[in-house]
């Protein structure tokens, strides 16, 4: 069976509607005629970004990086606030893709890592205030949460003579109206769990019984688990037996599987909002022996390995290092004054591979996917 892909122009699925809002640096008028959209107090990617601008800027991500004709003499100095001690490489990959594109298209850049694992709310808020007080071009902020780190995000925005670069999220917050960070980029948390909506109901049909472990209430979870959800259930006759919190740790992973496992035996599919989680959620199916299919999120090396053994049914791949590379391409564009050529919200290429993915489209994918980092688990 051939992969079902949802190329890097997903936002036309919203954007055919016809509302499209034209970048003006990075203070942007036209958001202000959106209110009262978005009940939730976020503008979705559809809302704000304009197409053409989004192939446009998508089509420079997919090809070779071209040499700039006249670099700053001086390297741009970039920090990054992120999770970049979670299980998934996700985050790892972005910073080293990036790096690589710069280094490919001739932009000098120096770099300072502010790492944290993926529930470290706290911490990230301390990176916040010394990076406040530091002297930075950019600043690369990868959220615990977004809702949880708005207000420590908005002050690095109104930081003089810095630029706010925000990674998986796709969702814009309302309360900052027209004064937004230079670019936000990630895949479409929501594009994602449509597409694997579709995949379920094509492969398993209409008519089943499953279960959810989520990630940290907010933002992220309720377009990968909530959206999936309401996609499944609401265009079929799918029930959701239980759905478990897993704070988008291994560990809770797995004894929130063992739990569904133990209570629930009548669930086939168990929905995985990350791979950690996921990988978490096999190391319990096989302990108890069980048959039911289980889901990932991310297509990491991880659940790459997990597919190829057999251990994970499907997952939502997506195009690693396209970010990495998209984001690059943002500094470069700020650099070089093109700020208007910079969509507010970049998405990356999402593609569902399943252990019935054939094993060489699998590998042309994934080459394409870790172009800059490499294939295989990524060393730490």
């Amino acid at each position: 069976m051939q992969p079902k892909t949802l190329l890097a122009g997903v936002a036309g699925l919203a954007l055919c509607a016809g509302f499209t809002v034209a970048t003006e640096a990075r203070e942007i008028p036209a958001l202000a005629d959106l209110e009262g959209s978005g009940e939730d107090g976020f503008w979705e990617y559809y809302e704000v970004t304009d197409e053409d601008n989004l192939a446009t800027f998508q089509a420079i991500v997919g090809e070779p990086g071209e040499a700039m004709a006249n670099p700053p003499s001086e390297p741009v100095k970039i920090a990054f606030i992120y999770p970049s001690q979670d299980v998934s490489d996700f985050w790892l990959r972005n910073y080293q893709a990036m790096m690589k594109r710069l280094e490919e298209i001739g932009l000098p850049a120096v770099d300072t890592q502010y790492a944290s694992d993926v529930g470290d709310h706290v911490i990230q808020a301390t990176y916040t205030d010394q990076v406040e007080q530091e002297d930075f071009d950019y600043v690369v902020f990868g959220p615990t949460e977004l809702r949880v780190q708005q207000d420590n995000i908005k002050r690095l925005i109104d930081k003089p003579d810095t630029e706010v670069i925000v990674w998986n999220f796709t969702v814009v917050p309302q309360e900052w109206g027209s004064a937004q960070p230079l670019a936000y980029l990630s895949f479409s948390h929501l594009a994602g769990a449509l597409i694997m909506c579709d995949y379920v109901l094509e492969n398993l049909g209409t008519e089943g019984t499953m279960a959810l472990v989520r990630g940290i209430p907010g933002a992220i979870d309720d377009q990968r688990s909530g959206g999936f959800k309401e996609c499944v259930t609401s265009q079929s006759n799918w029930e959701v037996a239980y759905e478990h919190y897993g704070d988008f740790e291994r560990e809770r992973g797995y004894t929130g599987t063992q739990q569904i496992l133990q209570a629930y035996p009548e669930v086939e599919l168990i929905h995985n909002a990350n791979t950690a989680m996921a990988m978490g959620s096999i190391s319990a199916v096989q302990e108890a022996g069980s048959d039911v299919k289980v889901t990932a999120w991310g297509g990491t090396g991880d659940e790459l390995e997990a597919l190829r053994h057999g251990e994970l049914w499907a997952t939502p791949m997506r195009m690693s290092d396209d970010v990495g590379v998209a984001t690059a391409e943002v500094v470069r564009a700020h650099v070089e004054g093109r700020t208007d050529d910079i969509p507010l919200v970049i998405l990356g290429r999402i593609t569902i591979v399943s252990g019935e993915t054939g094993a060489d489209v699998v590998d042309a994918m994934e080459r394409e996917a870790f172009r800059y980092t490499g294939i295989g688990t990524l060393e730490r």
